[in-house]
């Protein structure tokens, strides 16, 4: 109790709350007076302890939200453990039921604590485990937000991650030479791997919650997005505007004379025969221009929640300046959403984070392989030598196939492949991002985690010059 109330001062202490030694000392006496079984009083016990402003109320709040009452829904669905869920989905009956319950009922004394929570179903003991390992865990080397898939691995060793699957395998192995048919074994190992993964998708959340709970800051609630103000999107549309600009002029195949174009030889020649050949008129050949095509993939998931506004906000203001736009959101799922952000008059509304919630789920993990062979096996037409297409988000692909061949298809399609990353350089290839795979394969990749660096991407992204 004494350490998870410290480390619950600390992160008070973290955003802002004044809170002295003193003051945790009556708070653990307080909390140990009233118990942690009633949730209000232990509570209340801890804001009287804690809090002397009224202004820090709200980030209390939230930190003992995020802390101490989020972890029942981290551990959801880990209640029936591996027998009572081949029983309460009819999977397996009879003698097949009886000898794996008889089966694991003698293994599991012997597991690890982490499998008996995780394959008996004991959800107060992964809690404990959980508690126990974010003590050893510290969540706040990373300042990513981005980093809640290595956090969540880092975690998960720390309770005993490492003997989990072997735990699980040897029990395969009991249960083949105890005689259990190949399809009831079939369909326990199905059971088994979910469960492990359950296990994962309760270390990820408990990550992220920890994560949040170092980033809570006064103002907005956790989530949530400020609102635009009129200077900001007029700050953003202008450094958009010079990058639209740049990307115009070097789409085009631009004509060597503004006025005139590139000296035409034979056709001056022709005119000229009258005049002995003297180039006395000259002709000028005018290259028609090439219309230029954007073609924008935007990462909308948590990892990059701080930089969302922005990024919607620059691609409302990329589609009023080009005709030839087409706008795709993805988090796991890739939805399109040209005509949405077209519809949208007000570039406050259009960089609300609803315009892609109408689109994809929000509450889903990132998968950028998904979204790039999705992209690839529905919208690839869209992708021409004209095209220029810009990816925006962080690389983090929560370990899932990264898919890079489609970049390298993409990049052979298109005119030119860029990517707008929110996090630093020495964030890059930590925890589950795959940018060291992806950023070779673009034609350039920038780095975006303000409205200044967005004003410095419009000047530098893509410079004069050839192209």
């Amino acid at each position: 109790m004494y350490a998870r109330v410290a480390e619950f001062a600390g992160l008070l202490r973290t955003n802002g709350v004044r809170v002295s030694p003193a003051e945790v000392a009556d708070a653990v006496e307080a909390a140990a007076l009233v118990g942690a079984s009633e949730r209000g009083s232990f509570r209340a016990a801890l804001r009287a302890t804690l809090v002397k402003r009224s202004r820090d109320v709200p980030v209390f709040d939230g930190l003992f939200d995020l802390y101490f009452s989020a972890l029942g829904g981290a551990l959801g669905g880990l209640e029936r453990g591996v027998v009572g869920e081949l029983d309460a989905q009819g999977l397996l009956e009879g003698d097949d039921l009886e000898l794996v319950a008889r089966t694991m009922e003698e293994l599991l004394r012997g597991m690890s604590p982490l499998a008996r929570a995780a394959l008996g179903g004991d959800p107060a003991l992964l809690a404990r485990l959980l508690r126990g390992a974010a003590l050893q865990v510290d969540f706040g080397a990373f300042a990513s937000a981005g980093a809640a898939g290595f956090q969540a691995r880092r975690l998960l060793a720390a309770a005993g991650g490492g003997a989990l699957e072997d735990d699980a395998a040897a029990l395969e192995r009991a249960l083949r030479e105890r005689g259990l048919g190949a399809g009831a074994r079939q369909l326990v190992t199905a059971t088994l791997e979910s469960a492990l993964r359950k296990v994962e998708e309760a270390a990820r959340r408990w990550a992220e919650l920890e994560g949040r709970a170092r980033t809570l800051r006064a103002g907005p609630l956790p989530g949530g997005l400020a609102p635009v103000s009129r200077e900001e999107a007029a700050r953003v549309e202008l450094a958009v505007r010079r990058l639209a600009e740049r990307l115009r002029a070097r789409l085009v195949r631009r004509e060597r004379s503004r006025r005139r174009g590139a000296l035409a030889v034979r056709r001056t020649l022709r005119r000229n025969l009258a005049l002995g050949g003297v180039p006395a008129r000259l002709v000028f050949r005018h290259r028609r221009r090439e219309r230029p095509e954007v073609v924008v993939l935007c990462d909308v998931s948590e990892s990059v929640r701080h930089v969302t506004r922005l990024m919607l906000l620059f691609l409302y203001t990329l589609q009023s300046l080009f005709t030839r736009v087409r706008t795709f959101v993805f988090v796991s799922d890739l939805a399109e959403v040209t005509e949405r952000l077209r519809a949208e008059r007000d570039p406050t509304r259009a960089a609300q984070l609803a315009v892609a919630a109408r689109a994809v789920s929000l509450s889903a993990n990132s998968n950028y392989g998904r979204a790039l062979k999705a992209f690839h096996d529905d919208f690839r037409g869209a992708v021409t030598r004209r095209t220029t297409v810009i990816v925006i988000g962080d690389g983090r692909n929560n370990y899932n196939a990264p898919e890079a061949w489609v970049l390298d298809e993409l990049r052979r399609r298109a005119r030119r492949l860029l990517w707008i990353c929110p996090e630093p350089r020495m964030a890059w290839g930590m925890g589950d991002s795959e940018m060291p795979l992806y950023a070779p394969r673009c034609t350039r990749v920038a780095t975006l985690s303000s409205l200044e660096e967005l004003e410095e991407i419009a000047d530098a992204l893509v410079p004069g010059g050839g192209g």
